[in-house]
C-alpha cells in the first residue's frame, strides 16, 4: 500500500491506520550494547529526511534517533477523535518529566497527513496544546512517513471501519541499548513517565530496591465519576483550575442544559456538523482545539455530569443527572456498571459463597473461551457465551455482574473485540469465586496486557496474546490480583 496525499475533503474519513503491530522488540542485557552492534540501530532504522514544525531538515535516524531515549507517536492535527486527547495526555507525561524532555528523553510526533500538515501548522498545533521544549513535530514524504511507521511498528493496514485512521499508540526506545516498548498514548500520564525515564534503563539501579509488600497496599475505592473524568477529560480541562487546552468546568452543570451537555461529551462531532452556536464559540474561543469524540456512551457522559456537579458543589445538578432518561439512539454501556468496584477489590465485607455447582457451571464455558482465545480461534466462542449468560440467569442476582460483562460478546466479531469482552468476563467472575478456587484451576496474570485470567493448570496459555506471545505471563497467588 502506498501512502498518498489526502484532500482537505477526505482528510475527515482518513484511512491511513497506523497502529496495533507487535513492538520492534525489547533487548535487555547487563550492560548496553552499542548503537553500531546493537539489531535495532543504523542498518535498521530508516535515515530519511524530515521537517520540523520551525521548517529545519533532520535525519530520521542520525538527528533523532541515534544515541537517545526517544518517545514516537504519530498524529494529524485535524483528528476528531484519539489524536487530541492523545497529545493533551503527553503534554502531561512531558510536565512529570520536566526538564530531562530535551535533555534526556526526546519526544516526536509525526504526522500522517503531511499533505495538510506543514511545519507551520504543526507550529500552530504545538502551540495550542502548550507543548515545551524537546518535543518535536515533523512532516515529510508520505512515502518516508510509511517507511518510518512500518520499521517502529506502528502500522497496520487501513481500516474503513475506524474513522479515527489510526492507532494512538506511543512507542518509546532507548537507541544504545536496543529496549523498545509499545504503550497506548492514551495511558495513565504517571504510568507512562515511569516506563521513559524508569523501565529503559533505571534496571541497572532498581533491581537492588525491595520490593514493597502486598500487606501494605491501601485499600482503594473508586469513584466511577472521578476515574471517567480524569481518564477522558483531565489533559484539557480542570474543576477549579481555571482554564487549560479547554475551559475550566467547575460550575458548568449549572450554566449548560444538561440534555446538551450529554450529547456534547458523548457526540461532539455531530453537535459540531449541526453547526451548533454554542459549541462553535467554544471552538472560536479555544483556539479552535475541537472536543473529540473519545466513543464514550450515554452512561459515561451521565456520571461525568454527576461528578462535575457533585465537585462544583450543586447537589440539584447531581440529583437531576442521575434522573435523566437514556439519550435516543446510544448505547448505554455506562449504566450497566457498578457504582464503584465490587466489595473483593474494596474494603473486605461478608459475602455470601457461592456453590460448587454455581462455580462449575460458570467455569466451563468460561474455559471454552479461554482455551479458543490462546488458540487464536473465534471457533465456539459464541455458544459458549451465550452458555456463560444463561449459566448467570439461573443462578440469579449474585452473578448480575458476570452476566454483565458477557454482554459485548454479542457484538463479537474478531480476536481483537473477543479478548477486550473477556477481560471484563475475567476480573468479574474471579470476583464471584472468591478466594478458593476448585481444584485444578489457577489464577494467571499477564504483565504486557496487565490483566488476570482463570485456566487449568500452571502452564500459561494466554488468551489476550495468543500463538504470538502464548507463554506470556505467570501463575499468581489469589491476594496478588486483589491489590
Amino acid at each position: 500500500m502506498t501512502m498518498q496525499p489526502i484532500t482537505r475533503r477526505a482528510r475527515s474519513a482518513l484511512v491511513q491506520a497506523l497502529g496495533v503491530a507487535w513492538s520492534i522488540g525489547v533487548v535487555a542485557a547487563a550492560t548496553p550494547i552499542s548503537a553500531d552492534n546493537a539489531r535495532w540501530g543504523a542498518d535498521y532504522f530508516p535515515n530519511v529526511t524530515l521537517t520540523t514544525q520551525d521548517g529545519t531538515s533532520v535525519r530520521f535516524y542520525d538527528d533523532l534517533i541515534k544515541g537517545k531515549t526517544v518517545a514516537i507517536d504519530l498524529i494529524y492535527t485535524t483528528c476528531q477523535y484519539a489524536c487530541p486527547l492523545e497529545t493533551a495526555r503527553l503534554v502531561q507525561v512531558q510536565r512529570v518529566l520536566g526538564d530531562r524532555v530535551g535533555r534526556d528523553i526526546f519526544f516526536y510526533s509525526i504526522t500522517i497527513d503531511p499533505d495538510h500538515d506543514t511545519p507551520a501548522v504543526l507550529k500552530e498545533y504545538a502551540e495550542k496544546y502548550h507543548v515545551g521544549p524537546g518535543w518535536t513535530f515533523l512532516t515529510g514524504k508520505p512515502a518516508d512517513i510509511q517507511l518510518i511507521s512500518k520499521k517502529m511498528g506502528l502500522y497496520s493496514a487501513p481500516n474503513p471501519d475506524n474513522p479515527d485512521g489510526h492507532t494512538p499508540n506511543l512507542l518509546v526506545g532507548n537507541e544504545p541499548s536496543g529496549q523498545w516498548m509499545r504503550n497506548s498514548a492514551l495511558d495513565n500520564p504517571g504510568f507512562l513517565a515511569r516506563t521513559m525515564s524508569d523501565w529503559l534503563d533505571g534496571w541497572k539501579s532498581s533491581a537492588t530496591r525491595a520490593l514493597p509488600s502486598f500487606a501494605d497496599a491501601p485499600i482503594v475505592n473508586v469513584d466511577v465519576g472521578e476515574y471517567t473524568f480524569r481518564n477522558h477529560c483531565a489533559a484539557c480541562h480542570s474543576i477549579g483550575g481555571g482554564d487549560a487546552i479547554g475551559p475550566d468546568l467547575k460550575g458548568v452543570t449549572a450554566t449548560r442544559d444538561h440534555a446538551w451537555l450529554r450529547r456534547f461529551i458523548a457526540t461532539p462531532d455531530r453537535v459540531f456538523a449541526e453547526n451548533d452556536p454554542v459549541a462553535l464559540s467554544l471552538l472560536e474561543k479555544y483556539r479552535r482545539v475541537r472536543m473529540p469524540n473519545l466513543s464514550l456512551s450515554d452512561g459515561d457522559a451521565t456520571v461525568l455530569i454527576d461528578y462535575l456537579a457533585r465537585t462544583s458543589g450543586d447537589a440539584q445538578a447531581s440529583a437531576e443527572a442521575k434522573s435523566m432518561p437514556p439519550m435516543p439512539g446510544m448505547p448505554d454501556v455506562a449504566s450497566s456498571r457498578p457504582p464503584e468496584l465490587p466489595a473483593s477489590r474494596a474494603a473486605p465485607t461478608a459475602v455470601k459463597k457461592p456453590s460448587a455447582a454455581d462455580v462449575n457451571t460458570l467455569i466451563e464455558p468460561y474455559l471454552r473461551i479461554q482455551q479458543a482465545l490462546a488458540g487464536d480461534s473465534l471457533e465456539g466462542i459464541s455458544a459458549s457465551a451465550l452458555a456463560l449468560a444463561n449459566a448467570t440467569v439461573r443462578i440469579g442476582s449474585g452473578a448480575a455482574a458476570i452476566r454483565a460483562a458477557v454482554n459485548p460478546f454479542a457484538q463479537v466479531a474478531d480476536l481483537a473485540r473477543a479478548r477486550a469482552a473477556f477481560g471484563g468476563v475475567s476480573d468479574a467472575l474471579i470476583d464471584y469465586i472468591g478466594s478458593v478456587l476448585p481444584d485444578g484451576l489457577a489464577v494467571a496474570y499477564c504483565p504486557m496486557a496487565r490483566k488476570s485470567w482463570l485456566q487449568r493448570g500452571a502452564v500459561i496459555q494466554n488468551p489476550y496474546y495468543g500463538k504470538a506471545m502464548g507463554d506470556c505471563g505467570r501463575v499468581v497467588r489469589f491476594a496478588e490480583i486483589k491489590n
